[in-house]
């Protein structure tokens, strides 16, 4: 067993466990459904739907799901303890299902910092205000996890980053969000059949600013 499991208090977890977490962030409810900052939870229910099953309720306070993607246990997951408060879940499903490493996290996320629908795959780094990932951090302890970021644009001067974040985009806005999120799918996909060096070398090329 790791340290990263150990710290995280997993070493007491029976069976095998999952090669990779796949985390969707976002906010439960029907109010936030459609919203800017759900997009890394509309990511995890493509991934699902993919695979031909659905989110459920778990212990982790998270839905999930556990599939195989590219011969490797993936669970996929949506955090059901609100963005800032993602850690405390992220932080039990690591435990649940016996994560070695913090880079076999993959927290997919919204991105003011990028133009709208595009796409960056990133092993570590800071946290760019974002207080899903800060809540992260906090509670495992480390920023070496994956992060695979979809722009949404910064919101106009007359706007709040939160208010923005937490509102649904325009209809056109919306396409270029929708075909954002499939893929960013396929980038999960990829990164579990190529590895993350090869997957961060094709999605950060493929969607290059100019």
């Amino acid at each position: 067993m790791s340290a990263f499991s150990r710290r995280l208090g997993g070493q007491g977890r029976r069976g095998t466990p999952a090669d990779l977490l796949i985390v969707g962030l976002g906010n439960p409810g029907q109010q936030f459904e459609g919203t800017r900052h759900n997009l890394g939870a509309d990511v995890v229910e493509v991934l699902a739907e993919r695979a031909g099953t659905r989110l459920k309720k778990t212990k982790a306070r998270a839905l999930a799901a556990g599939v195989l993607m590219s011969d490797q246990r993936v669970v996929l997951a949506f955090p059901q303890t609100f963005m800032n408060n993602s850690g405390e879940s992220v932080r039990m499903l690591v435990r649940s299902f016996g994560i070695q490493e913090a880079n076999h996290i993959v927290i997919v996320h919204d991105e003011i910092d990028l133009d709208v629908g595009r796409l960056r795959l990133k092993a570590g780094g800071g946290l760019a205000g974002h207080n899903g990932l800060r809540s992260i951090t906090q509670h495992i302890g480390t920023t070496e996890y994956i992060r695979l970021r979809i722009g949404v644009g910064k919101p106009p001067p007359s706007q709040e980053v939160s208010e923005y974040v937490l509102r649904r985009p325009g209809k056109a806005e919306q396409a270029s969000l929708d075909a954002a999120v499939q893929e960013a799918a396929d980038a999960v996909e990829l990164l579990t059949e190529v590895g993350v060096d090869q997957a961060m070398a094709s999605v950060n090329r493929r969607t290059k600013s100019s």
